[in-house]
């Protein structure tokens, strides 16, 4: 009786009956979520492992965050879309922060809690419908772009695809090379599997590569019995005082913005898909979705792993049919699952996981389409950020290249009345950093 009376309670509470929902569908959406963002699981840690992070302990990192980021959004908002460290945010955190920057990982985590609160309070005073209003969509649009564009170079790169090469700045590699003739495969194999709809493509790829790398003697397998020591290596190290110095306010500051962007993007892409817009075109409980996304972004730093987003791939679970938040918590307790799994495999070949960056990357491309390209004042601010944000290795650079270019085109069209404020105050600080840049 009492089980009987949780479970009108919970259907009552997740709105069951006005979304038409029930427990084997939202189940089953749960399990299909997961299945198409496992991967994040190995691709996670493959790429913040190269800052010096254990490797271990980042992976139970990634399974922690993504869990409680996957929890806060289906039990406090209500909604079927799952959490996990962000792809290309992580990129950032590795090749831009710590590698490009020399800034030690403890700081770098730092600087993901600092954002994660600011997003908190920004979330709590209502600043956040002033900057979603005041950003050009276009540039959006171009920054996601640029960071596909980011990811894929990233996982050209560590394929052997494309090499270093000092006449041509790159070249392509050597694909007769057994890891990236392996890597060709993984992309092939990923591809394929996409191209036929299958939903655990990229994990099934990723793995199914790391089988034949391991047969043909390309990878070797060295699983590793591990402690509770080794999975919170990097947990509670975070240095929050080195990140507020005056130079991590520009790191802070990307974080920030394409936390916000990329939840806001995600949320509108999956609402969209589920039916989850009110009549009057807006989505409802706007702020726990957003104050979700900024918690499980400091439980992330907290645990060791960069900035923890929304994932695209929910729109698979509500897909199959997931209506509520209980979609969001059954993946959530997958991650539990995947946490006490996923340390023993050892680690995944590069061969195996730049495949999975590049489709990544690929898909990222989309939303390009949104950009008016026959406009040169969309066009011109939206490429320049979309270029030098792969080229230069940061996407702080391509923000600033393309809300400079944006402001400028604006006020040489006599157009100046057209931009927020806020631009105009972003665009000002963004020739400052030019400057600083430049003289030092």
């Amino acid at each position: 009786m009492a089980i009987m009376s949780l479970r009108i309670k919970l259907e009552r509470y997740f709105e069951f009956g006005v979304l038409g929902a029930d427990w084997k569908t939202e189940i089953l959406a749960g399990f299909t979520t997961f299945m198409t963002m496992a991967y994040i699981v190995f691709v996670n840690p493959s790429i913040l492992h190269e800052t010096g992070m254990p490797l271990a302990a980042v992976t139970a990192a990634t399974c922690i965050s993504a869990a409680a980021g996957s929890f806060l959004m289906g039990g406090l908002a209500r909604y079927p879309i799952a959490l996990a460290p962000g792809m290309g945010l992580n990129a950032y955190f590795t090749y831009a922060v710590v590698k490009g920057m020399g800034v030690p990982w403890q700081a770098a985590l730092g600087a993901v809690f600092v954002s994660g609160v600011a997003f908190l309070l920004l979330t709590l005073i209502g600043v956040r419908q002033l900057i979603l209003s005041a950003i050009p969509a276009e540039l959006y649009a171009a920054v996601a772009a640029g960071v596909g564009l980011f990811i894929a170079f990233i996982g050209f790169r560590n394929s052997g695809i494309i090499v270093p090469n000092a006449a041509t700045v790159v070249a392509l590699g050597n694909l007769s090379s057994k890891s990236t003739a392996l890597a060709i495969f993984g992309l092939l194999l990923i591809s394929a599997l996409l191209a036929w709809r299958v939903r655990a493509a990229m994990l099934i790829g990723i793995l199914t590569t790391t089988v034949v790398g391991l047969l043909t003697g390309v990878a070797q397998w060295s699983p590793a019995s591990y402690s509770l020591s080794d999975l919170t290596a990097t947990a509670g190290k975070l240095d929050i005082g080195g990140a507020l110095k005056l130079g991590f306010l520009e790191i802070i500051f990307v974080f920030l913005f394409i936390d916000l962007f990329d939840n806001i993007g995600t949320l509108v892409a999956v609402g969209k898909k589920a039916g989850l817009f009110n009549e009057a075109g807006k989505i409802p409980r706007i702020q726990k979705i957003l104050l979700a996304d900024s918690m499980a972004t400091m439980i992330g730093a907290c645990s060791g792993t960069s900035t923890v987003v929304s994932y695209i791939e929910s729109a698979a679970g509500v897909a199959a049919g997931g209506r509520t938040g209980v979609t969001a918590i059954v993946t959530g307790l997958l991650f539990v699952v995947a946490l006490f799994v996923a340390p023993v495999v050892g680690a995944i070949p590069a061969a195996a996981t730049a495949p999975a960056l590049i489709i990544v990357g690929s898909m990222m491309m989309a939303v390009v389409s949104e950009i008016e390209w026959a406009d040169p004042e969309q066009a011109i601010p939206a490429f320049l950020t979309m270029m030098t944000i792969p080229l230069t290795f940061s996407i702080a650079n391509g923000l600033a290249f393309g809300f400079t270019a944006y402001s400028l085109l604006k006020i040489a069209r006599g157009k100046w009345g057209e931009v927020n404020w806020f631009v105009y105050l972003l665009t000002a600080l963004f020739i400052a950093r030019f400057v600083y840049i430049g003289g030092a």
